[in-house]
Protein backbone atom coordinates (compact mmCIF):
# COMPACT_ATOMS: atom_id res chain seq x y z
CA UNK A 1 0.00 0.00 0.00
CA UNK A 2 1.22 3.74 -1.00
CA UNK A 3 0.05 7.31 -0.72
CA UNK A 4 1.01 10.42 -2.31
CA UNK A 5 0.99 12.85 0.09
CA UNK A 6 1.21 16.92 0.36
CA UNK A 7 3.54 18.51 2.95
CA UNK A 8 5.86 21.78 2.35
CA UNK A 9 4.26 22.72 -1.08
CA UNK A 10 5.71 19.21 -2.25
CA UNK A 11 4.02 16.12 -3.46
CA UNK A 12 5.67 12.71 -2.04
CA UNK A 13 4.86 8.86 -2.85
CA UNK A 14 5.36 7.28 0.73
CA UNK A 15 4.92 3.80 1.86
CA UNK A 16 4.70 1.99 5.58
CA UNK A 17 8.30 1.43 6.49
CA UNK A 18 9.79 4.85 4.28
CA UNK A 19 12.25 6.87 5.53
CA UNK A 20 11.29 10.48 3.76
CA UNK A 21 13.18 13.56 4.15
CA UNK A 22 10.66 16.87 3.72
CA UNK A 23 10.48 20.52 4.51
CA UNK A 24 10.84 21.32 8.11
CA UNK A 25 8.52 20.63 10.92
CA UNK A 26 8.25 21.61 14.01
CA UNK A 27 8.60 18.81 16.74
CA UNK A 28 10.76 16.61 18.71
CA UNK A 29 12.67 13.38 17.55
CA UNK A 30 10.23 10.32 18.59
CA UNK A 31 6.95 12.90 18.23
CA UNK A 32 4.35 11.58 15.86
CA UNK A 33 2.76 13.71 13.04
CA UNK A 34 -0.07 13.08 11.07
CA UNK A 35 -0.50 14.32 7.56
CA UNK A 36 -4.04 14.68 6.42
CA UNK A 37 -3.57 15.87 2.98
CA UNK A 38 -3.43 12.60 1.21
CA UNK A 39 -4.02 13.12 -2.52
CA UNK A 40 -3.92 9.23 -3.54
CA UNK A 41 -4.22 5.94 -2.12
CA UNK A 42 -3.36 2.57 -3.56
CA UNK A 43 -3.54 -0.84 -2.22
CA UNK A 44 -0.93 -3.50 -3.55
CA UNK A 45 0.15 -3.76 -7.13
CA UNK A 46 -1.33 -0.92 -7.95
CA UNK A 47 -5.08 -1.79 -7.21
CA UNK A 48 -8.18 -0.36 -4.96
CA UNK A 49 -6.42 3.29 -6.37
CA UNK A 50 -8.46 6.16 -4.45
CA UNK A 51 -7.92 9.48 -5.95
CA UNK A 52 -9.39 12.88 -4.49
CA UNK A 53 -10.72 15.29 -5.38
CA UNK A 54 -8.49 17.16 -4.41
CA UNK A 55 -8.00 14.92 -1.23
CA UNK A 56 -8.86 11.88 -0.37
CA UNK A 57 -11.77 11.82 2.54
CA UNK A 58 -10.89 10.50 6.04
CA UNK A 59 -7.42 8.98 4.40
CA UNK A 60 -4.35 9.85 7.12
CA UNK A 61 -0.52 8.91 6.93
CA UNK A 62 0.86 8.82 10.86
CA UNK A 63 4.74 9.22 10.92
CA UNK A 64 7.15 9.61 13.37
CA UNK A 65 10.42 12.10 13.15
CA UNK A 66 13.47 10.77 13.33
CA UNK A 67 15.54 13.59 13.35
CA UNK A 68 16.15 17.39 12.11
CA UNK A 69 18.85 17.81 9.54
CA UNK A 70 19.88 20.48 6.84
CA UNK A 71 20.14 19.60 3.32
CA UNK A 72 23.22 19.65 1.10
CA UNK A 73 24.82 23.41 0.33
CA UNK A 74 23.36 25.03 -2.42
CA UNK A 75 25.80 27.54 -4.16
CA UNK A 76 24.36 30.79 -5.61
CA UNK A 77 26.98 32.74 -7.83
CA UNK A 78 26.08 36.36 -9.16
CA UNK A 79 28.10 38.39 -11.59
CA UNK A 80 27.73 40.95 -13.80
CA UNK A 81 30.23 40.86 -16.95
CA UNK A 82 33.05 43.87 -17.56
CA UNK A 83 31.87 45.27 -14.28
CA UNK A 84 33.79 43.62 -11.73
CA UNK A 85 30.88 42.38 -9.70
CA UNK A 86 30.54 39.06 -8.37
CA UNK A 87 28.64 37.67 -5.03
CA UNK A 88 28.63 34.02 -3.93
CA UNK A 89 26.47 33.10 -1.38
CA UNK A 90 25.02 29.46 -0.29
CA UNK A 91 21.81 28.31 1.28
CA UNK A 92 21.12 24.88 3.21
CA UNK A 93 17.27 23.73 3.85
CA UNK A 94 16.10 22.95 6.78
CA UNK A 95 14.61 19.46 6.68
CA UNK A 96 12.92 17.08 8.84
CA UNK A 97 13.71 12.86 8.08
CA UNK A 98 10.05 11.17 9.05
CA UNK A 99 9.53 7.23 8.81
CA UNK A 100 6.40 6.71 7.97
CA UNK A 101 4.01 4.43 10.52
CA UNK A 102 0.63 3.42 8.32
CA UNK A 103 -1.61 4.78 5.92
CA UNK A 104 -5.31 4.74 6.96
CA UNK A 105 -8.41 5.19 5.27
Amino acid sequence: MYAIVKTGGKQYRVAPGDIVKIEKLEGEPGSAVEFTDVLMVAGDNGENIQIGKPTVANAKVSAEIKRQTKGKKIIIFKSTRRKGYRKKTGHRQLLTEVTIKDISL
